[in-house]
Formats: structure tokens, C-alpha cells, sequence
């Protein structure tokens, strides 16, 4: 990961040695400066604030993992796929659990801050997803994403103390969520096409038509539709 040294992957590297040993306190932007040898100009061309740190490791964890992802094979189910996809992710940012576990830290006493990161955090997953081959079309796609960010929060709580080698904890607590979060999916999203279905049955007849395009079929008798005749 961050084969390639710029500026901007050498900022993120030491924000990350430097939460490690100090703490999200101990990274400032001077500090930054400091310990990559990039200046503070240069910084400010790249980042905003120091949630930006964040959510570009985040984009380089999703791009290593979407690397690493093989394609779809019909011998593996979803949530297989789903989970060899997490694992990897948790695979790919092991090297920086000791920077991400004061960070976590850290962001849980400023909920304010931490809510900077949603829009990031549910990008990834919408990648981990597509990275998975997992169906991202249709009324269920916000709620596939928004069931696995749930599920990674909780999991991810799990990897941070978890100093198994083989992460065994993370591994078993992964697999019983993504096991009740698809049970869960199921159910919503017929709950949802139910509704659909529903909800269509009150839609004044022609609408279909009236989206394509088509035009309406003249009255009876070819007469005018128009009751003034004008």
C-alpha cells in the first residue's frame, strides 16, 4: 500500500505514525510537515482539515482491497464473497491498527467530528459491495449499503481488540452479523416490493405511457379531446 510516495501518501502515512504514538491530538498539520517533509503549502493544497486525512486512507484502503478482489464465481454465495471482501479490507489495515485504534478512540469523544466521515464510510462500502459482485440496482441498493456500514461499525469495534493471528473474533463476529443482516435484507426488501406493488394500484391509468413519451389515443369518433373545440 502507498506504493506510490507523493504528497499526499506521505502525509496520510505521517498522520498515522503519529496518531500512533501520540494520538489524534498529536496530529496537526506543523507536525505533519515535520515528519514528511512536506510543506505546509503543499498540505493545504490537498487537504482541508484533518478528516480529510482520514477519508483519503479510507480511498486508499478501497482501492487496495478492489485490487485485491477476484471475481465472482457461482460457487460462492453473497455473503461469502462479502466476507472474504471485509476480511481483506481488514487484512489491508492491519499495518496501522495501532494509529486506527487511538483514532477510534479519539473520534468516539467527538461524535461531531466522527460524523464528518459518514459520507466517506458509506462510499466505502458501496465499493466493498461492488467489489464483492453484490447487486447495487433497485430499491434495495441503500438498504445493502446501509446494512453493511451498520454491520462493519460493529465488526470493526471487534478487529481493533482483536490480536488473534488468525482473527478468529472478528472473523466469527463478521460472519454471525453478515448471517442476520441478510436474513434482515431479505425480509425488507419484500416488504418493500410489497409496498411497491401497493402503492402502484393508486397510479391513474396512462402514467406508464406518459413517462415513455407516448401520446395518448385520440377520442371516440376522432373528435377533438379539446371540449371548445379550439
Amino acid at each position: 500500500m502507498f506504493e506510490e510516495y507523493n504528497k499526499r501518501n506521505k502525509a496520510i502515512v505521517a498522520a498515522l505514525e503519529l496518531a500512533a504514538e501520540g494520538g489524534w491530538k498529536a496530529v496537526t498539520f506543523p507536525a505533519i510537515a515535520m515528519r514528511s517533509s512536506v510543506s505546509l503549502a503543499d498540505l493545504r493544497r490537498e487537504f482541508t482539515c484533518k478528516t480529510d486525512i482520514l477519508r483519503a486512507f479510507q480511498a486508499e484502503i478501497d482501492a487496495e482491497v478492489l485490487a485485491k478482489s477476484k471475481p465472482a464465481t457461482p460457487e460462492q454465495s453473497p455473503r461469502d464473497r462479502v466476507f472474504d471482501t471485509v476480511m481483506t479490507r481488514f487484512e489491508a489495515m492491519t499495518p496501522y491498527k495501532p494509529a486506527l485504534r487511538r483514532i477510534s478512540a479519539a473520534l468516539c469523544c467527538h461524535p461531531a467530528e466522527a460524523a464528518q466521515l459518514i459520507p466517506s464510510s458509506l462510499a466505502a462500502q458501496y465499493w466493498m459491495l461492488a467489489g464483492a459482485g453484490a447487486k447495487l440496482d433497485g430499491p434495495g441498493a441503500g438498504l445493502r449499503v446501509a446494512g453493511l456500514a451498520s454491520i462493519y461499525c460493529k465488526v470493526f469495534g471487534v478487529w481493533l481488540d482483536d490480536d488473534t493471528p488468525g482473527l478468529d473474533r472478528t472473523m466469527a463476529a463478521l460472519d454471525r452479523r453478515l448471517k442476520n443482516g441478510e436474513e434482515w435484507l431479505a425480509r425488507a426488501e419484500s416488504a418493500c416490493e410489497s409496498f411497491c406493488r401497493f402503492a402502484c394500484g393508486f397510479m391513474p391509468r396512462g402514467w406508464k405511457r406518459r413517462e415513455r413519451g407516448e401520446a395518448t389515443e385520440p377520442a371516440a369518433g376522432g373528435a377533438s379531446a379539446n371540449p371548445a373545440g379550439t
